[in-house]
């Protein structure tokens, strides 16, 4: 955890330039490359809530750095999509990122990266079976 938090911590310092954080530059990138999508979609892309979701939606909102717009195809979702000004901070935003990952990687060769990778996906796996037995005996535990 200690890792993670200080990894944000870095793109925390970097997109200070921005007057942005973290959550907000993913955000626009991904609305960026994705084209407009609906509040829950982005929610599942970025993998965190819907609500957390709303707060950065509305803080860039407030920016104008992005917009919602009505779904054509279903009047009770709203589309978000980029304003010109959020699309002209997407570069900044991605030199940041390349220059960032660049400096992390420093000392850590490709094979080590991959290894790894390999490794997390391993825990990652391993954490969801932890979690599905456990809801699975929630059930079990309130079924009886």
């Amino acid at each position: 955890m200690a890792t993670a938090r200080a990894i944000r911590q870095a793109y925390g310092q970097r997109l200070a330039g921005l007057d942005l954080n973290l959550s907000q530059a993913s955000l626009l990138s991904f609305v960026h490359e994705s084209g407009p999508l609906s509040q829950t979609q982005l929610a599942e892309g970025l993998g965190v809530g819907r609500a957390a979701t709303g707060t950065v939606i509305d803080a860039l909102e407030k920016r104008r750095l992005v917009e919602r717009e009505p779904d054509p195809s279903d009047r009770r979702v709203w589309l978000i999509s980029v304003t010109q000004a959020g699309k002209d901070l997407v570069e900044p935003i991605g030199e940041i990122d390349r220059t960032l990952r660049s400096e992390l990687r420093a000392g850590v060769s490709r094979a080590e990266r991959q290894q790894l990778a390999q490794l997390l996906l391993r825990l990652q796996s391993n954490l969801a079976d932890i979690l599905a037995e456990s809801k699975t005996s929630a059930t079990k535990e309130n079924d009886r």
